[in-house]
């Protein structure tokens, strides 16, 4: 069987009668258990199906945010690098089975695919365990602007001029992130903390700025054309939220190297979560309290 059809069926089956993952974590409410709550929440660019994929980080973002509507903005799953080489451990499937739950519990989850992911593109219009596959979303917020969420890859004229270099770059990038993960296995060992050499290379290479400059421009101007107030994109792995002549361009990141997301808060407002340094200021603050209350025992 195609692998993209066999991780579509597994998909299906596990909707259809696979247990819910269990939620960890120590039972303590509010900010201090990290129960974020928001309107919206866009994720994009995960990559599950690579290494480079940092599922357990995003599986606890997944538990400890809950919104209304969720957005899968494309390469969730890495199909290029599938069929090259099969790689899925447990956590790639139990980041899966939290997105499933979450149809389950209530909220709606809408999955727009990417270049990565294009084989679902072959199913616009359907549902998997409730997630809904469409091209692209019009999104209202609460104080009332719309938002046009597409993945971006069509702004991409490497992808859709070049696919040979696109899967070429691709490999380049997955060499980089190989090299990275070394590099911080030993920079972890001297108690240094996590830094990104594609991250750096993307600041300091000319081209790349270059890049990243006229992917944004070329977006917000297509969501101009389009009448709307702004634009929610991922594909560059480039969380970014600010104004491009008057537009609003939200890019939600990616969960490979800056794990980020785009959030909508009850009002509207708009704000990029870093889930780095979120998910560190939860362990401290959960860690404070709990040597309170250690304290408040002994004394």
């Amino acid at each position: 069987m195609h692998r993209d059809a066999s991780f579509l069926r597994a998909w299906a089956e596990s909707a259809a009668g696979r247990q819910d993952i269990p939620d960890a974590g120590v039972a303590v409410s509010g900010d201090v258990a990290g129960e974020l709550r928001f309107r919206s929440l866009w994720i994009s660019d995960v990559h599950l199906g690579t290494p480079g994929c940092r599922a357990h980080a995003l599986l606890d973002f997944l538990r400890r945010t809950e919104c209304e509507t969720l957005f899968l903005v494309g390469d969730i799953v890495d199909g290029w690098q599938l069929r090259r080489n099969w790689f899925w451990p447990q956590a790639h499937n139990d980041v899966v089975q939290k997105l499933l739950r979450k149809v389950r519990k209530g909220t709606r989850v809408i999955f727009i695919p990417g270049n990565h992911d294009e084989f679902a593109r072959r199913y616009l219009g359907h549902h998997f365990g409730g997630i809904e596959v469409v091209e692209d979303w019009i999104h209202r917020t609460a104080d009332g602007r719309l938002l046009w969420v597409t993945h971006g890859d069509l702004f991409d004229g490497v992808v859709q001029c070049a696919k040979w270099l696109a899967h070429l770059g691709d490999r380049l990038y997955e060499f980089t992130l190989r090299l990275n993960r070394h590099l911080n296995s030993l920079r972890a060992r001297m108690g240094l903390p996590y830094w990104s050499l594609s991250g750096y290379l993307k600041q300091k290479v000319k081209r790349a700025v270059a890049y990243v400059g006229e992917f944004e421009t070329a977006v917000a101007r297509e969501a101009r054309r389009r009448g709307v107030d702004g634009v929610v994109c991922g594909h560059i792995h480039r969380a970014e939220l600010r104004e491009i002549d008057g537009i609003v361009y939200a890019n939600d990141g990616d969960w490979v190297e800056s794990l980020t997301a785009l959030a909508e808060h009850a009002d509207g407002r708009l704000e990029i979560v870093d889930w780095s340094a979120r998910s560190s200021a939860l362990a401290a603050a959960r860690a404070t309290l709990v040597a309170s209350l250690v304290g408040g025992v002994d004394a």
